[in-house]
């Protein structure tokens, strides 16, 4: 028991420090070309095909509460927990390609400007990221607020920068329905590289989610119309400039939902509503959970590989999970 208790305890990483973790997974893959291992009865629009995915986890209690994903190349991520943390490693494959876990993982706490650990998760609820080169922004709620971190290639030694500034009021976001989602607009596009905020459930009296544009030509206020009771926990940008949203609804009466929805990118523009095609949605009869962190990869054929999360909110209730998606040029 003595053993168990101390296995229990989250390891406590000082700060400035980086700590390695093991991660265990557990593969389920496509078996038939179709959607056999992703369970249920999924709506896939055409040219979309789910690849495999896995179940992660690690003796280290820190580990969990994905609440976004971001990659550097075609192997190695960067992530958030709403826990406080950074975490890094690399995706590993199988000989046919397929996920199979992770590696060289490790977690780094977000510090503040002096170097310091925050002592409340109010101040640390990290929801959102993007990565633009060595610099990270996050997105918090609770505490509304966009910062840059840098030097990510350092993770221990990352510090915030002040708070960006934001084109709508943050008075309107509510406690736990902020800014979730953090995207770079692609640079040979409209946006020209901007920054862009996303909402999860904070609307305005029309009921559309507040989303803002950053930086860039088109800074200002945007809304995106929302659908069913789904709210947007990320998104990424395409190649061709479309954003593509990720969405989850969850009720006792209806369990957890997923749902992939595709914005045209010439659409977002200040003043607009934004609305766009349902590609995907699962139930919860498929392999999902409480999906949160996506990120879009070009592979080596051109293809665009999507790279879902889940956060487990560290219950035994939930899992953490690592989806695949292809979706056809």
């Amino acid at each position: 028991m003595a053993l168990l208790a101390a296995c229990s305890k989250p390891a406590d990483i000082p700060a400035g420090e980086t700590l390695a973790i093991p991660v265990e997974s557990s593969a389920f893959v496509d078996l038939d070309g179709v959607t056999t291992a992703l369970g249920g009865a999924p709506k896939l629009a055409p040219g979309l095909t789910f690849l495999g995915g896995m179940e992660l986890s690690s003796p280290e209690p820190l580990f969990g509460a994905f609440s976004s994903i971001r990659f550097r190349d075609r192997e190695r991520f960067l992530g958030v927990f709403d826990t406080g943390y950074f975490i890094e490693g690399r995706i590993t494959r199988d000989g046919a390609g397929r996920l199979i876990g992770l590696a060289d993982v490790r977690l780094a706490p977000l510090l503040d400007a002096d170097g310091r650990i925050s002592p409340s998760k109010y101040l640390v609820d990290a929801e959102s990221l993007a990565l633009d080169g060595d610099r990270a922004y996050v997105g918090f709620e609770q505490r509304h607020r966009v910062v840059a971190y840098s030097p990510v290639s350092d993770l221990g030694q990352a510090r915030p920068s002040a708070p960006l500034p934001l084109p709508f009021d943050v008075t309107r976001l509510r406690s736990n329905g902020g800014i979730e989602a953090l995207v770079l607009s692609p640079t040979a596009s409209p946006l020209a590289g901007a920054l862009l905020a996303l909402s999860e459930k904070s609307v305005d009296e029309n009921g559309n989610n507040y989303a803002g544009i950053l930086s860039g030509p088109l800074q200002g206020e945007f809304r995106v119309k929302p659908h069913d009771g789904f709210e947007i926990t990320d998104g990424a940008f395409l190649p061709d400039g479309d954003l593509l949203l990720l969405e989850r609804r969850f009720s006792i009466a209806t369990g957890v939902g997923m749902r992939l929805r595709r914005i045209a990118g010439a659409t977002i523009r200040p003043g607009a509503v934004v609305d766009g095609e349902i590609i995907f949605e699962a139930d919860n009869r498929s392999q999902i959970d409480n999906m949160e962190g996506m990120e879009a990869i070009v592979a080596e054929d051109g293809s665009i590989h999507l790279i879902v999360v889940s956060d487990d909110n560290h219950s035994i209730l939930q899992r953490t999970l690592m989806l695949e998606f292809r979706l056809a040029n």
